[in-house]
This record gives C-alpha cells, sequence and structure tokens, in this order.
C-alpha cells in the first residue's frame, strides 16, 4: 500500500508543479492523433513539457478524482523532466525520433528502469529491476516518454478461475469509462480505460489470450496484437512462452502502425524474434488503407446472436466492399472435442516454467522465487484473497510445467488446430487474405460476487490468433447501448501489414469514435432519461 500511497503523492505533486509553470494546452493536441502532436512540437505550437503537463492534470481530475476510473497506477516521477529535455533538444537541433515526445503508459508488467514492476501482485511490490525491457528501450530510442504504469487484472488474469476483471491488489479497481459499472477488461484493462480517457498519446498492453483486443474492443480503441515473436518480450512478467506479446493501444490505427514499427525488432534472449519471415518495421508504418482487391472471409459463426452486433458487422461489410474488397461468407471450424482442455493446460504448464524462470531473474529482493512460494505468500494477505481465490495458480502448480509430455502433446493439439486447422486453413479454403468479424460483445457488468460474468458470453475468434500466435487488430465498430464494440481484422503468421491495412481502410470508412461518457450507470444515459421516475401523464 505504500506504493500505492506514493504513486498518487507523485501524480499530485507532478500536477500541481506542471499547472504552476506551465500554460493550460489545448485539449485539441492531447486528443490529437501522434503524428499531429510530433508535427506541432517541431513547428513550434506545441511542447513535450506542456503535452505531459497536460496529461498529468487529466490523469488528477479524471482518473484519481471526478470519474475516477482508477486507469494509472505509477506516474514517472522523471517525466516531467524528460520532457524538458526533449524540447531542448529539440530546439538545438538534434536528431529527433518519430515518437519525439510523446507520452506512452506502460501496462505494469513490463519493466522500466525507473518504476517497479508489479504486475498488480503485494508480492512484486518491490520488483523494481532498474532496467528496461527492449520495447521500452527501443520507445525511448524512437524519443517517447515513459509517463506511468497502468494498472491491469492481477498476474494478466491469470490467478482465479472466479477473478475480476481489471483489478489488482496493488491498484485497486480499473473501471470503464463509458458506464463505471462495467468492466474495463483484462488484463490490459488500464491501458485501454487510459487510452479511451485520453490519458497519454499511447499505452502498451500485453495479451495471452484477449488481453489486448478484450480492454481495446469494450473501451472502444484501437489494439493491436502482432504475431507473437514481432516485439520481443524479455523482462515482461510472463504466462506462455508461445502466446504472449505485447501490442500497441491506441486511439487510431496510424498511431498503433507507428507504435509496432518502433517497438518491433529482433532480440537474442527471445528466440521468437529470430524468424527470417518477419515483416520489416518499416513496412508497419507505411500502411495506407488501400484494400482494393482484397478478399476477406467473415467469420458468421462467431458472430453470436445480439442483433445490433450482427446489423453493424453487416455494414462494416458493406463498407469494405465499397472500397474493393471481395467477400467471402464463412459459416464454420470444426475443432477437436478437447481443445480448451488442452489450451488451459498449455497454459498452466508453461506459466508455471516461464514464472519460476522469471522470478529467480529478477535483480530485485522479492519475498517469493517460484509459484509455490507465491501461493504462500498470497494465503497469509487478506487483501489478495479477498475477492477471489488463486484457483489458476494452484492448477499450474500441480503441472509439470513445460518438461511434462502431456504438455507437449497439448501444445501440439492447440497449435495445430488453430494454425494449419485453424487460421490456414480458413484463409486457404476460402481462398481470402484476412478474416473479420466483431470483437466482442459490449462491456460485462463488474460483479464482485461471481467474478467475470458475460450473460450473452464472448464472440469473435480472437482466441484463434491469439492460441496460434497470429496477428489480430480491433478497431471500433459502435456502441450499443452506450458500450463500444470492435470490428476484429486477423491474418496469417507475419502478415501484420497487411491486418494493419485493413483495420485502417475500415477506421478510414467507419469515421466512427467512440467518446467516454463516464456514466455511473447506463440509467444515466440521455437515450434512457428519465426512464427511472414514474410515468407521468402528459398534460391535457
Amino acid at each position: 500500500m505504500r506504493q500505492r500511497l506514493l504513486s498518487i503523492l507523485l501524480v499530485c505533486f507532478v500536477v500541481s508543479c506542471a499547472t504552476q509553470t506551465q500554460p493550460v494546452v489545448d485539449n485539441k493536441w492531447l486528443d490529437a492523433p501522434v503524428a499531429q502532436q510530433v508535427a506541432a512540437m517541431k513547428r513550434g505550437e506545441l511542447t513535450a513539457e506542456v503535452l505531459v503537463a497536460g496529461y498529468l492534470a487529466r490523469i488528477e481530475s479524471i482518473d484519481k478524482s471526478g470519474p475516477t476510473i482508477n486507469s494509472i497506477l505509477l506516474v514517472n516521477r522523471n517525466a516531467l523532466a524528460e520532457a524538458k529535455a526533449k524540447d531542448a533538444a529539440l530546439a538545438s537541433g538534434e536528431a529527433t525520433g518519430p515518437l519525439h515526445g510523446i507520452p506512452v503508459l506502460l501496462k505494469d508488467n513490463i519493466e522500466t528502469r525507473d518504476m517497479p514492476t508489479t504486475a498488480g501482485s503485494l508480492a512484486l511490490l518491490n520488483n523494481d529491476t532498474r532496467r528496461d525491457s527492449p520495447l521500452v528501450a527501443s520507445l525511448r530510442d524512437a524519443g517517447a516518454i515513459i509517463l506511468g504504469k497502468t494498472n491491469l487484472s492481477e498476474w494478466a488474469n491469470f490467478r482465479s478461475e472466479g477473478s475480476i476483471s481489471g483489478w489488482s491488489a496493488v491498484g485497486g479497481l480499473t473501471r470503464n469509462p463509458h458506464v463505471l459499472s462495467r468492466t474495463a477488461c483484462g488484463s490490459s484493462s488500464g491501458s485501454g480505460a487510459a487510452v479511451a480517457a485520453g490519458l497519454a498519446s499511447l499505452a502498451v498492453g500485453t495479451e495471452t489470450n484477449g488481453s489486448i483486443i478484450c480492454p481495446s474492443s469494450m473501451n472502444g480503441i484501437v489494439g493491436f496484437k502482432p504475431t507473437v515473436g514481432l516485439i520481443p518480450r524479455t523482462h515482461i512478467v510472463p504466462i506462455s512462452v508461445t502466446q504472449d506479446t505485447a501490442g500497441p493501444m491506441a486511439r487510431s490505427v496510424a498511431d498503433a502502425a507507428l507504435m509496432a514499427s518502433v517497438m518491433a525488432g529482433q532480440d537474442e534472449q527471445d528466440d521468437a524474434t529470430q524468424a527470417e519471415a518477419r515483416p520489416e518495421a518499416s513496412a508497419l508504418a507505411a500502411v495506407n488503407g488501400n484494400i482494393q482487391g482484397l478478399k476477406i472471409g467473415v467469420m458468421r459463426y462467431r458472430q453470436g446472436n445480439n442483433p445490433a452486433i450482427i446489423a453493424a458487422v453487416d455494414e462494416a461489410v458493406e463498407k469494405l466492399t465499397a472500397l474493393g474488397a471481395q467477400v467471402v461468407e464463412i459459416e464454420n471450424l470444426e475443432q477437436p472435442e478437447d481443445f480448451w482442455a488442452k489450451s488451459y493446460l498449455v497454459l498452466l504448464a508453461e506459466f508455471k516454467t516461464t514464472l519460476n524462470d522469471y522470478l529467480l531473474s529478477s535483480p530485485a529482493d522479492l519475498p517469493v522465487a517460484n509459484l509455490d512460494e507465491l501461493i504462500g505468500f498470497n494465503r497469509t494477505s487478506k487483501r489478495e484473497m479477498q475477492l477471489f481465490d488463486q484457483s489458476i495458480f494452484e492448477k499450474s502448480a500441480a503441472t509439470e510445467g513445460m518438461a511434462g509430455e502431456d504438455y507437449q502433446q497439448a501444445l501440439a493439439l492447440v497449435r495445430s488446430a488453430t494454425r494449419e486447422q485453424g487460421i490456414d486453413k480458413l484463409l486457404n479454403e476460402y481462398d481470402v487474405d484476412v478474416l473479420v468479424g466483431p470483437s466482442n460483445n459490449p462491456a460485462f457488468l463488474i460483479d464482485a460476487v461471481y467474478g467475470d460474468n458475460a450473460p450473452e458470453g464472448y464472440v469473435g475468434v480472437g482466441y484463434l490468433a491469439a492460441i496460434a500466435g497470429y496477428p489480430h487488430i480491433t478497431v471500433p465498430l459502435t456502441t450499443v447501448k452506450e458500450l463500444p464494440v470492435g470490428l476484429s481484422v486477423i491474418g496469417g503468421q507475419w502478415q501484420d501489414a497487411q491486418v494493419l491495412n485493413t483495420g485502417l481502410a475500415f477506421e478510414r470508412a467507419n469515421q466512427f469514435i467512440a467518446t467516454p461518457a463516464f456514466l455511473p450507470n447506463r440509467l444515466q444515459a440521455e437515450s434512457v432519461n428519465g426512464i427511472q421516475s414514474p410515468y407521468q401523464k402528459p398534460a391535457q
């Protein structure tokens, strides 16, 4: 809790200093695309210091007070000083990168040299490794300023089968800025809510199975989960060596593409980044939105039963067709009966092995050195165990880790089911370039009794891309009862540029922005205004 208090004090101190010495930034710059922010700095219309101070003021007024969405775990106390240094460098004519002076938030399972990395757990409260993950080093090299750390579902939502997305013992509960009683979704909940609320130019999330796509879709922003291996994973608290990846969470596809191009790279400590087929980083930022002749498969069999979502997908397909794309309907995909059990086993086994390796590798003085000790630590903490258990931890500890033969068999099955007999099969048999469909249903209620509980279930085929390790983007599609819904685009391995390009084309055609209303609940929305009050008979 001391770290939590420190984070709030730092926010207050930094914002106070900023507002005393800096003019109030025009909101148009806080809400502008990254390219416009950078261009304004080069023209002298904006400074990095003013931009950082503006976001810090928003964090204070929206995140820590006002609606109190609670998406920011810790503010970087060096952010304003770094912004001033960026301004001085620009004034002296020094070379600048594509993200010069741009404030970026990091999900708090990604290591950075100037802040602890807790994964939301009290056990990692002092996990101050003093090292940048490779993706953070790349962001800094491009001129970015690390503004702070975002809250997350604790341990990236891989602790309990009864968990509440968006809650961590360190950070508390993150709320959806559109309707505060609704989930921000896990596990990159803080990054999704922060970008939706306009608390930074950009944010980084991580995904194992849906943790970039779900919070992006439910918070109404763009989220891009790249091919596993496009962005290095070293010094990120792990779950799965075969599925984990970091990715951009942003207001626009262009911003996400630029960010992906900066973070992409090879890393000697991450074998997944060594593939020869990986795309050039420059190709990611060069997408132009031209999809003339592109063949698109529409995943009808996972679009759910919500008529508003189905209608919105139909309209999206019409817009893509008008841009010159060819559309093919896909009604079904068979999968092995034990697919879900095997995919769960893969994660349980990989988590045990990779987490133990991570804990041993941390240079910080931690109270735990392996998963068994972590389970014991949580049992002694009332705060950790007050809302839900650690059933996933216990199941993971009972496996043989990645050394077990059952793990190898399960991995082979789910890889085949999602690759050769999954996405690759659909792309080849239907002769299409990408797959599209709804990203998910609207956000469900935060439920401290039953945990995450989606009454209409989960839609979309994001799980295929997650388990296969293939690229997936979600782009704001519409709102359903004041809650955002996204459109997903999924491609084959290393087809990241094509997925980004299709997302950009749809974004331009759709022209939809999901603006948060910070409603306490939907009954306060204008669309149902007065519905709680008794009926008043019209005057005669």
